[in-house]
């Protein structure tokens, strides 16, 4: 199962192609779908998020194949309704539901909510919208605000605007460089260099806590 998540993430391009030529305009409601569960189902932090946004801009860009603006509004619904779902269940059932397995695993870590609760600590509600561009935080940063009763009209206005900054700048990136052909023809290596850029934040920290904070005590 990893492996296919893994193959699907840095070839969702020709993934993406293929549900195109199968399903035809079913592919907007598959895109919803993924991004509204990555966003909205704190068990499921794997989904692809950016490569996905990045992947449709690009698609969107070549005749024939998808409308920008409707993957840009209907993927703005997605992440502002699944961040507000995983709100939901985050101020419902609090940390009960990190103890569910999927295909006997249980997804999300006690490493990785703590380390959510430290970009709060830092950043405070603003860390809706940072959480966005960071892979498995973005999954758990509206659960943990919903754990810690972030009020909720703070927590819809970070929600919106987050949702704003990373749907529409990942997916007009996508449209506007997807069909350089050095782009095009290193798909996987973009989406490779894009998972990067997006964890750099989290290995930052992590140094800065393993090695800088030694240093200051």
């Amino acid at each position: 199962m990893i492996q296919s998540v893994i193959d699907f993430i840095l070839h969702i391009d020709q993934h993406l192609e293929y549900f195109i030529n199968t399903y035809g305009y079913w592919i907007y409601a598959i895109l919803f779908l993924i991004i509204f569960v990555e966003t909205g189902v704190v068990v499921m932090p794997f989904l692809p998020g950016d490569s996905l946004l990045f992947a449709a801009g690009m698609l969107a860009a070549q005749p024939n194949e998808l409308n920008v603006w409707v993957v840009i509004v209907l993927l703005l619904i997605a992440a502002v309704s699944g961040d507000s779902l995983n709100y939901s269940i985050g101020k419902r059932f609090g940390m009960k539901v990190t103890q569910v397995k999927i295909f006997g695993k249980q997804f999300v870590q006690q490493e990785h909510i703590d380390k959510t609760h430290s970009f709060y600590e830092k950043y405070g509600s603003k860390t809706i919208v940072i959480a966005r561009f960071v892979p498995i935080v973005r999954t758990l940063a509206p659960f943990v605000a919903g754990i810690g009763r972030m009020s909720y009209k703070t927590f819809i206005t970070y929600n919106v605007l987050g949702a704003i900054l990373w749907v529409v700048g990942v997916t007009l990136i996508g449209y506007f460089l997807g069909n350089i052909p050095i782009v095009k023809e290193n798909f996987s290596k973009v989406v490779i260099g894009i998972i990067i850029v997006s964890i750099l934040p989290i290995v930052y920290e992590f140094i800065k806590e393993k090695f800088f904070n030694k240093e200051v005590s």
